[in-house]
């Protein structure tokens, strides 16, 4: 039976990117698409208001990457804070990339602000700092493509570092079997990163663009963390204590 995937849209893509991209929404279900854990999805793009109806059931609820700072206060974020406040009292398991992965942490109790470090962008590598059941398959070290100017800079006290580098060293976590979080965009390919490269230019300087555009030469393992991701949803801890 197919995982049910509500997908939290929090952006509406540039101008020029939409005909060939169209959304985020879509490009984590092209993503999907090739892991070997069938899941349905429903897109919802919360800056325009869109929700699930109370009597949708899922199993799990993701929360997209957004041109918009998580610390913002533009009043489509205030609505998705409080909504996924509820989800998670209710006990349900939700997954946060880029965006999704700071405001979950702020929302949750840790701190998230513009980061001193400046913008990351194009591929970053990440040393991985725990294993878990549903982190399979098994790999040493992480490699993902990135575009963020904000970062997590506290953890939530109950969250548990996953991967981390220098440069960002709350770069994934997990609370407990509820909560996965990437700090990196898993959903990205290569020709979409130097879209976004090309459009930023100018405002990121030639230095940060340039190291961008080479890092793109290398290849990201943007299948592998959502293959962990459906194995994190899918995963029952019940049931393993119950086998014990």
């Amino acid at each position: 039976m197919s995982l049910r995937i509500c997908i939290l849209e929090t952006d509406i893509l540039r101008p020029e990117l939409v005909d060939q991209y169209q959304g985020y929404g879509q490009m984590f279900q092209r993503l999907f698409s090739q892991q070997p854990i069938a899941a349905d999805f429903i897109v919802y793009n919360v800056m325009e208001g869109q929700y699930p109806s109370d009597d949708e059931q899922f199993d799990a609820y993701l929360v997209t990457g957004s041109k918009a700072d998580s610390f913002g206060t533009d009043p489509w974020i205030q609505t998705l804070k409080t909504y996924l406040m509820d989800r998670y009292q209710r006990g349900d398991k939700l997954l946060g990339v880029c965006f999704g992965h700071q405001l979950l942490a702020l929302l949750l109790g840790g701190k998230t602000e513009r980061a001193s470090q400046g913008w990351g962008v194009g591929t970053h590598r990440y040393t991985l700092a725990a294993k878990a059941p549903w982190m399979s398959p098994v790999m040493e070290e992480l490699t993902l493509l990135i575009s963020h100017q904000d970062q997590v800079t506290e953890l939530p006290e109950n969250a548990t570092v996953i991967a981390s580098s220098d440069f960002c060293p709350f770069a994934a976590y997990h609370i407990n079997d509820q909560v996965l979080c990437f700090q990196g965009h898993p959903e990205f390919i290569h020709d979409y990163s130097r879209a976004l490269l090309e459009i930023r230019q100018q405002h990121l300087g030639e230095k940060i663009y340039s190291q961008g555009v080479a890092s793109l030469e290398q290849e990201h393992h943007g299948t592998t963390v959502a293959e962990w991701m459906m194995r994190f949803v899918a995963h029952k801890p019940q049931a393993e204590a119950a086998q014990g």
